[in-house]
């Protein structure tokens, strides 16, 4: 069994479409006034334009907990 735990923050684009960005690993104790400092930060200095279009809002933000169970398939 395997946790992974990444920091999901979805963007409204120029053209109206959603747009999502992750964080790997983010602090445990990472406060949610932190979070929308960055998703501000991101919006305000445009820092990112994916496909061409610029981020124009923060739609939302959450911190998503995987639980991954592997399996070998190799029958012997």
């Amino acid at each position: 069994m395997e946790l992974t735990k990444k920091l999901l923050m979805t963007f409204k684009n120029s053209d109206d479409k959603k747009i999502s960005l992750s964080v790997e690993d983010p602090r445990d104790n990472i406060t949610e006034e932190e979070i929308k400092t960055v998703v501000d930060l991101i919006v305000s200095k445009n820092i990112f334009a994916p496909n061409g279009m610029d981020l124009v809002a923060a739609v939302e933000a959450k911190v998503v907990v995987t639980d991954t169970t592997p399996y070998d398939l190799v029958i012997g």
